[in-house]
């Protein structure tokens, strides 16, 4: 399944960058892109669980800038 995100408060390319690694090798997730200039996440991550995988993607992405949230686009 593949979902598209806007990251509020996204403040460092760099910041994107790490959390787009971390993501990647979280249980679950076939692929990720973040781009920094449109603040825009695609998560491509299995069907079965996704909520579960969310929750995961979500807490790699705070664990790096507290501040951002994750709106669906």
């Amino acid at each position: 399944m593949k979902k598209t995100y806007i990251l509020e408060e996204l403040d460092c390319a760099n910041c994107a960058a790490k959390m787009q690694e971390g993501i990647k090798k979280i249980n679950g997730v076939n692929d990720c892109s973040i781009t920094f200039m449109t603040k825009k996440m695609i998560l491509d991550a299995e069907d079965e669980g996704f909520d579960r995988i969310f929750k995961e993607v979500e807490k790699a992405i705070h664990k790096v800038e507290p501040d951002v949230e994750v709106v669906p686009a």
